[in-house]
């Protein structure tokens, strides 16, 4: 056969080909006609070669296994050689791994001595032990789903409940003449489950619940578009959740957040306005969704809400395309 025919059959290109070839792990028949022939063993060195190199191992270093299947073995791992380069390779692996462990327990402990500066809550000394990773997401995450929890709240008015904030005061939901209150214009209330902060565990099953991981981000986010978010025409901006106001402060410090947080730790709101709520780690945890309140009415609601890093964004693009 023809090399374009053997590439398509393996599984490769031809140019993979004729480099295993440059390397001298194949060896096709010539033609009188100069033309190189391949046959059925060809296909399943190249075949061979390529699922090796899935593997990690180098082209280079997969000949021991051709070789095994020249002499007339089954599988290409039947001979001593073939199985002293799994040896070799998983040892390298392994000095690899101890080098990363090494480095990332280094970066742990900068990342929590970064962390708590100037925070009130000092930084624990947890050996290599690893720290949740709170600022980015893992790629694998279960998408929430609109399970309509939150479609009776736009034009719904706000309650008249008084939170306590970290800013050391009371904030009154409903106005906008009432004291404390939220006031006039457009105020974004993003409401989340709870914080991680370093040395502190999630709830276990933490990033199997769709949607309750990712409020750190989600933090950061409004905190990188709270300018942008005011000259769109938010008057103020918010973070709520049924954490203690001491626990949102150490937040709202570390993460060196612009705005304050509301602390609900009753859920009055929820219960005020139906809003959706699930278990973890033995309590009732408020889900994600963000309320735009404008003069005392629920306006608009995000619900649900996903990715959370890029949450922000969503809501500066809703001010932008719907002014006052």
């Amino acid at each position: 056969m023809r090399i374009g025919e053997l590439a398509r059959r393996a599984g490769v290109t031809t140019k993979a080909v004729r480099y295993y070839e440059s390397l001298g792990l194949l060896t096709p028949e010539r033609l009188a006609n100069s033309y190189r022939d391949y046959d059925e063993h060809d296909v399943r060195l190249v075949r061979e070669i390529r699922a090796l190199s899935r593997l990690g191992l180098p082209v280079e270093r997969t000949r021991p296994f051709l070789d095994c299947l020249a002499v007339g073995h089954e599988h290409a791992d039947d001979c001593p050689a073939s199985l002293a380069e799994y040896r070799a390779a998983i040892d390298e692996l392994s000095q690899r791994i101890a080098g990363l462990t090494a480095r990332r327990a280094a970066l742990i402990t900068h990342l929590r001595q970064a962390a708590h500066r100037g925070s009130r809550v000092p930084a624990t000394d947890e050996g290599d032990a690893p720290m949740t990773d709170f600022v980015n997401l893992p790629a694998d995450l279960p998408l929430p789903e609109d399970d309509g929890a939150a479609a009776h709240l736009p034009g719904t008015p706000v309650p008249p409940l008084e939170l306590h904030s970290t800013g050391a005061t009371t904030v009154r939901l409903d106005g906008p003449d009432a004291p404390d209150a939220l006031g006039s214009g457009r105020t974004v209330i993003y409401i989340y489950p709870l914080t991680g902060r370093p040395g502190t565990d999630l709830p276990e099953g933490w990033d199997a619940i769709p949607g309750a991981r990712g409020c750190t981000p989600e933090a950061c986010g409004f905190r990188d578009h709270y300018q942008e978010l005011l000259a769109a025409g938010a008057v103020r901006v918010f973070g709520l959740s049924s954490q203690q106001t001491d626990y949102q402060r150490e937040v709202v410090e570390r993460l060196r957040l612009p705005f304050e947080m509301l602390s609900d730790p009753a859920r009055s709101l929820a219960r005020a306005l139906g809003l959706p709520t699930f278990e973890a780690g033995g309590a009732a945890l408020y889900k994600r969704l963000t309320l735009i309140i404008r003069d005392g009415v629920i306006e608009h609601v995000f619900y649900p809400i996903f990715p959370p890093s890029e949450h922000a964004e969503q809501v500066l693009t809703w001010l932008r395309e719907n002014p006052l």
